[in-house]
């Protein structure tokens, strides 16, 4: 039972590692619409490993409850050993991908509010941020 919670984990790392990749793809495009698409799919995935992580945990836990006289590394089969090695491996490269995708997704949301303040001028009051009084690029004519 383990082994397969081990490679189902290990498979929505690798869905979620693919569709990150997707968004950094779209990211660099500017195409923000298949982003917001596949966020639902992507936090489908998060919650389907967050509870297989969880079986995980459950299933070497009572390994190591009947077992108590027995190391962990003497409780698991040399594939169950593999299925963690590559886990972290897998989670490691989610890890990176997500940092690399963060970097971009914050470069565009400090390009658009460079752009917004350039249009619509704006000054502190206290802690908030509103539009300045002299915001002439907004003057209406009729």
């Amino acid at each position: 039972m383990l082994s397969h919670h081990l490679q189902s984990a290990l498979a929505d790392l690798k869905d979620l590692i693919k569709l990150t990749e997707s968004d950094i793809k779209d990211i660099k495009e500017a195409k923000n619409d298949p982003q917001f698409d596949r966020l639902p799919l992507k936090e489908e995935k998060i919650k389907s490993f967050e509870s297989k992580k969880a079986m995980i945990d459950h299933e070497i836990s009572s390994l190591m409850t009947t077992n108590p006289d027995k190391d962990l590394p003497a409780l698991l089969t040399t594939q169950q050993h593999q299925l963690l090695d590559e886990l972290k491996v897998e989670l490691s490269k989610l890890r990176d991908v997500n940092k690399h995708y963060a970097r971009l997704v914050l470069i565009v949301s400090n390009l658009y509010n460079t752009f917004l303040e350039r249009l619509v001028p704006t000054e502190m009051q206290g802690y908030k941020k509103v539009a300045s009084k002299d915001a002439s690029i907004l003057q209406v004519r009729v």
